[in-house]
């Protein structure tokens, strides 16, 4: 039992995991039925919860290893490569040292990074600079991958990270390994749908037409609605239809932002009592007091073009045309040519998403937070 079902990071169980049947299903089959896949969607709309959902379904338990390998804030082949050896160690972690000891014993290149307890169990010491030999140990990693006693499942979130290795045959070597790798399925995960779309539908990428499409919607709200009031009741409190719809519609579905509102709510509404429609302004305000430090540091860092860009944007909600003579002269920017370089800044540092040349402030709490000052 937890002491707020709004779970905000990791996964607890299917209890606290909204909804998603129809999509774990058909992640499932398509795994099964030998496909890889790219899972594309937005960021924070649940896409590794999606895939932590499937690991922990009894059959896959059952019949694979499961990895789930973030590679967000990697640079390069090496920071790609300490990701998915650290992280394929904690997935082995509570199975013992035995098979853990397999996997290192597999990674010679990375000997010395290794160590073991006196029970046995390797730690991962490696750090960038122990990988000589990127290619050598990537190669360790998939034989690994290839010679183990169940089929596995891996999954790289954040896949199109790869697009930017300054090693511009990354995704030609990744793409041959898995080719080669039959005793695995792959899950490549993205959120950024232009640059996802590019690596696996473009002809001239290496994982043209290699893997099944599928994406992620924004869960329904009478469901999800559904999901939260299950949750107050079982607490001895009540939320109406009205304000979980008024939450759903102020942040666009994305399932992040609701469950962080919808665990204030819960925290702050009193057991034999119902959240009013009033107290999502005050959990909401909880949430900003309580990050803005961050935001004042975030703010702070930016050089004073992308700042006042960052704020055009987030004053305009969803913005267009932001190079145009009318954007430009509407929130006061000093030219095209500084909107053009802001904007690079602004994306290449996550503060700003864009699709189908509409711009966001990608964190909405960050967004609120900034129409205030």
């Amino acid at each position: 039992m937890v002491n707020n079902p709004f779970i905000l990071y990791g996964y607890e169980s299917e209890e606290y995991f909204c909804d998603r049947k129809e999509e774990t299903d058909q992640l499932y089959r398509l795994i099964r039925n030998g496909n890889n896949v790219a899972l594309i969607a937005p960021r924070r709309i649940g896409k590794t919860g999606l895939i932590e959902n499937l690991f922990h379904m009894t059959e896959v338990r059952r019949d694979y290893y499961t990895f789930l390998i973030d590679i967000y804030a990697t640079k390069n082949m090496e920071d790609m490569i300490m990701a998915m050896g650290s992280g394929m160690l904690s997935s082995l972690r509570p199975m013992g040292a035995k098979v853990m000891q397999k996997f290192t014993n597999v990674l010679s290149s990375l000997r010395s990074g290794i160590s073991f307890d006196p029970m046995g169990n390797p730690s991962w010491n490696v750090e960038v600079g122990d990988i000589h030999t990127p290619r050598t140990t990537l190669e360790e990693i998939f034989q690994y991958i290839e010679a183990a006693d169940k089929p596995c499942i891996v999954a790289i979130d954040e896949f199109q990270a790869v697009s930017h290795y300054p090693d511009g045959n990354a995704e030609a070597l990744i793409r041959t390994h898995v080719q080669h790798c039959r005793n695995a399925n792959f899950i490549f995960s993205g959120s950024q749908r232009t640059m996802m779309a590019e690596i696996f539908n473009s002809p001239a990428r290496p994982f043209y037409q290699s893997t099944s499409m599928m994406t992620l919607d924004c869960i329904p709200k009478d469901t999800y609605c559904l999901f939260a009031q299950k949750h107050f009741d079982a607490a001895g409190k009540s939320i109406p239809g009205s304000v979980f719809f008024s939450v759903y519609e102020r942040f666009d579905g994305i399932t992040w932002y609701i469950q962080r509102v919808m665990n204030e709510l819960f925290a702050i509404t009193s057991p034999g009592s119902s959240c009013s429609l009033e107290m999502i302004d005050i959990a909401i305000n909880n949430i900003l007091r309580a990050n803005e430090f961050s935001y004042q540091s975030l703010l702070f860092q930016l050089p004073p073009k992308q700042k006042m860009l960052l704020v055009a944007i987030c004053k305009a909600g969803k913005a267009t045309a932001i190079t145009s003579a009318d954007f430009i002269r509407r929130w006061h920017l000093p030219s095209t040519s500084s909107v053009q370089s802001a904007i690079k800044g602004l994306v290449e540092k996550s503060f700003v998403t864009s699709a189908l040349g509409v711009y966001e402030v990608y964190d909405k709490f960050f967004a609120m937070w900034l129409l205030r000052q």
